[in-house]
């Protein structure tokens, strides 16, 4: 659950995001990310196995909702959303790089690599700091170059919805587990906040 994720959080999404973690981690859930997106806060999380149900849902947003009013976090109307990570889901943790190996990733880097932001090509997995992954040779060979890059330079990483994707992701799913992370109404809860809330 300590292990370190990558925070790129700014502004009030960082400050929501030190609130959370701590309740999070009190839940038996850990923080993929806090976005910003106009009046839209969401707060992303999941369990360890990757799982985040409509309970763990409904449990977090009444569990954040106080906290975000007493600290007022939020000046202004915004909507709270918690969902889990969905199928081409953020990497943000270096076991992430590891569960879904050989899998598509996309990554965008904070710190240019080799005078790149961009990396596209298929996961090889997590070794000494560095996130590696088969792209294609820029210089047009027909074998795809595997390329590492810092784990801490990286701004953002997703995974790219194919078809092995989806059923390498329900596969990972316990029976009675929810959310195989798609992107449907149900994989999140949202409530509305305003300024006047007492």
């Amino acid at each position: 659950m300590n292990e370190p994720r990558l925070k790129r959080e700014t502004g009030p999404a960082l400050r929501v995001a030190a609130l959370a973690e701590p309740l999070l981690q009190d839940m038996g859930l850990r923080l993929v990310r806090v976005k910003m997106s106009g009046s839209t806060l969401q707060i992303m999380a999941e369990r360890p196995d990757g799982t985040f149900t409509i309970d763990d849902c409904e449990k977090l947003s009444r569990a954040m909702s106080p906290v975000l009013d007493v600290e007022d976090v939020m000046p202004t109307r915004y909507h709270l959303e918690v969902s889990s990570p969905g199928i081409d889901r953020p990497l943000v943790r270096p076991a992430d790089f590891e569960t879904w190996k050989g899998h598509e990733v996309k990554v965008e880097m904070a710190v240019p690599v080799a005078g790149r932001k961009r990396f596209r090509g298929e996961l090889e997995g997590f070794h000494d700091s560095e996130v590696r992954l088969y792209i294609d040779d820029p210089q047009a060979g027909t074998e795809p170059l595997l390329v590492g890059v810092p784990f801490a330079d990286i701004a953002s990483a997703n995974l790219v919805l194919t078809d092995e994707l989806i059923a390498a992701a329900k596969q990972r799913l316990p029976a009675h587990a929810y959310a195989d992370g798609a992107e449907i109404d149900e994989d999140k809860i949202t409530l509305e906040r305003n300024d006047d809330n007492g």
